[in-house]
């Protein structure tokens, strides 16, 4: 049983996987923190723009 746990603390085959969780983590919080003011600054420009487009007359002759 010893040898077996004395494996188990020896072992680090696991910790790749710990590394690239954190990783994966910090890649999606660094983009959900770019993403999100860029989408409600779009979101504001395409209004202006829908608004603008409402108050334009076109011309018929």
């Amino acid at each position: 049983m010893n040898k077996m746990f004395a494996k188990f603390l020896k072992d680090e085959s696991g910790a790749v996987t710990v590394d690239w969780v954190i990783l994966t983590a910090g890649i999606v919080g660094l983009a959900i923190a770019v993403a999100v003011p860029i989408g409600m600054t779009t979101s504001e420009r395409g209004d202006d723009i829908g608004s603008y487009v409402d108050n334009v007359t076109i011309a018929t002759y």
